[in-house]
């Protein structure tokens, strides 16, 4: 399968993304092997895709598949268990479901599932790919032909190096205890958990248990939603003229461009986790 630009689906109004009309796109050859993304939505500011693959296998890359790219990205599993690895340095880091990886512009990253259970990884990637910063711009790094995955040059010096070790990582490791979280709406049924936050890119958790709402909610740039569980629903006030409610169910989306106002609800009996992904800003600048 020879290279080509992935699909990128942009909306210009607050959307719902339902799983049924994601969009499917099927990238890789026999070397890096193939990878099963679902697309959701790809602006000028951020784009979030959930990739997939089948218990036990994996993607590595090829010189048509350079999987090294010059974004921010962050990957948080929601199904299964990922192996991450940089075939440059070596570098191998575990993450379970509900944890998160972190790492920046000009990483190489090989990813393999778990056995047991089918992986799916949902990603944020910012600046996106309108931008020049994904295919075309790894065409342009150099080449990484022999793979490692593993650094034998803390052998003999653990965990004493452990510092040494992630001093000199890419990728960042964040489990569930490490959210920074808020409660900007005073309700302690409405959780915002900071995940990641750097200057291109923002992602979080939100937990909402019966009866909770966010704050209302403004970005200081593109935001889209990921549906983990429950069934949350989305406010726009003072929509004009079009929907100003919507449903949500486990793998939706919700896309809410720059300067648009929303809030989550949920309104049912069973907690609802959902994920935000927002670019270049997670605030809206002081005036």
């Amino acid at each position: 399968m020879a290279y080509r630009s992935s699909p990128r689906p942009t909306f210009t109004a607050p959307t719902a993304i339902p799983y049924s009309s994601v969009t499917r796109y099927l990238w890789g050859d026999d070397e890096s092997g193939r990878v099963n993304d679902w697309i959701y939505a790809s602006s000028g500011k951020i784009h979030q895709l959930v990739f997939g693959l089948p218990a036990g296998t994996g993607f590595r890359h090829s010189e048509s598949f350079r999987t090294v790219f010059g974004a921010d990205e962050v990957l948080i599993v929601v199904q299964g268990g990922m192996i991450i690895a940089n075939p440059e340095t070596g570098e191998v880091q575990i993450a379970q479901k509900g944890e998160a990886v972190l790492f920046r512009k000009d990483t190489w990253h090989n990813a393999f599932a778990l056995p047991g259970e089918e992986l799916r990884v949902l990603e944020y990637f910012a600046p996106p790919p309108s931008t020049g910063t994904s295919g075309k711009y790894a065409q342009t790094r150099p080449y990484v032909s022999n793979s490692k995955f593993s650094r034998d040059a803390f052998l003999g010096r653990w965990p004493e190096a452990s510092a040494d070790a992630a001093s000199t990582g890419h990728f960042t490791l964040i489990g569930k205890a490490a959210r920074l979280w808020t409660m900007r709406s005073g309700d302690p049924r409405a959780l915002v958990g900071i995940i990641a936050s750097t200057d291109q890119l923002t992602a979080a958790e939100i937990q909402l248990a019966p009866g909770g709402r966010t704050a209302e909610t403004r970005h200081g740039g593109d935001a889209v939603l990921y549906v983990a569980e429950g069934r949350p629903n989305v406010l726009l006030p003072g929509a004009d003229g079009g929907p100003d409610w919507f449903e949500l169910a486990p793998g939706d989306g919700f896309f809410v461009p720059e300067g648009f106002a929303y809030q989550i609800y949920n309104m049912g009996t069973v907690p609802a986790v959902a994920y935000l992904g927002a670019a270049p800003a997670f605030d809206v600048a002081a005036p």
